[in-house]
């Protein structure tokens, strides 16, 4: 009979050894086995847990060796075995439907997205490609006097986000749209968007590890080199915008294509204490600039905006 902390101890031993690939959550083995051997054990990762010398139970012990045996064979993240996920500081639930909620945004939240925003000026946000719905349930949380519009192209993505809306009781806050970019969503402005869109280019997605490709494709492919979506949202956010509002959106590895593309744009890209990088701000008046040069860039591809 093994402890806990002995089963934390071979379940990142063989983590380590069968060389799976982390980035959904943790960044090395321990944290990987520690969240599900806490999971078998029916505890939360987000809360102090003192039990490593106890000695576990014999069913627990046989949920440890499955999750960990379904992690290293079918090369799938941590929370997708789990069914949850931790983004700032909210249990989640997740499935292949989504993405798993990692973004740097979460830490932006967390600041209220100071100083580009005035936190009790916000009433009105709108989140672009929702997934999981994270952004804008950690937003509708944050900004208590805010309604919050939510968007994927997904329907069953949009059924996960409506059940963590239900989850932590915004759902009265959070309308759930079905819409490509800006396409279905009705005239309205808001004081801030938020965006974790699609942003990896075809090329890119052979070369990923197993567990990003486990992921929906969806949720990550974009055309044009990966800034098809991007440049779409950048062409039309100007006119969804309130004066004084911001544009928060993530574009990771496109970000010096994007920064390439649209030269003159003067986006701020902002640096992390918790890792992450590839998010920019724009406030409305960079944003009326930048609506121009991604049209023409979007025209000249064939897109419409």
């Amino acid at each position: 009979m093994r402890t806990a902390g002995q089963w934390l101890e071979w379940a990142a031993e063989r983590l380590q050894q069968a060389g799976v690939f982390f980035g959904h959550g943790t960044d090395n083995a321990v944290d990987e086995a520690a969240w599900l051997v806490l999971h078998a054990l029916g505890e939360s990762p987000a809360e102090p847990f003192d039990g490593w010398d106890d000695v576990v139970a014999e069913a627990q012990a046989s949920g440890i060796e499955q999750l960990v045996e379904q992690r290293i064979a079918r090369r799938l993240p941590a929370a997708y075995l789990t069914g949850t996920a931790w983004f700032a500081g909210l249990e989640f639930e997740v499935s292949p439907d989504v993405l798993v909620p990692r973004s740097p945004i979460a830490e932006l939240i967390a600041q209220r997205f100071h100083p580009w925003l005035v936190a009790s000026e916000v009433t009105s946000i709108l989140d672009i490609g929702t997934g999981s719905g994270c952004i804008a349930i950690a937003c509708a949380l944050t900004f208590p006097a805010a309604q919050v519009v939510a968007t994927d192209i997904s329907e069953t993505a949009l059924s996960v986000a409506a059940a963590n809306a239900r989850r932590h009781a915004v759902e009265q806050r959070l309308e759930l749209v079905r819409s490509d970019v800006f396409d279905s969503l009705h005239p309205a402005k808001y004081d801030l968007i938020v965006s974790n869109p699609p942003y990896v280019p075809a090329a890119s997605i052979e070369a990923l590890p197993a567990e990003y490709r486990a992921e929906p494709e969806l949720g990550l492919l974009t055309g044009m080199e990966g800034l098809e979506i991007p440049l779409r949202i950048l062409a039309g956010a100007a006119a969804r915008l309130n004066p004084g509002g911001a544009l928060v959106c993530e574009v990771g590895e496109s970000q010096q294509r994007l920064q390439q593309a649209l030269p003159a744009v003067p986006f701020v890209w902002l640096e992390f204490e918790s890792g992450g990088e590839g998010v920019f701000v724009l406030d409305h008046a960079e944003l009326q600039a930048a609506a121009e040069q991604a049209q023409s860039l979007l025209r000249d591809t064939g897109r419409v905006t």
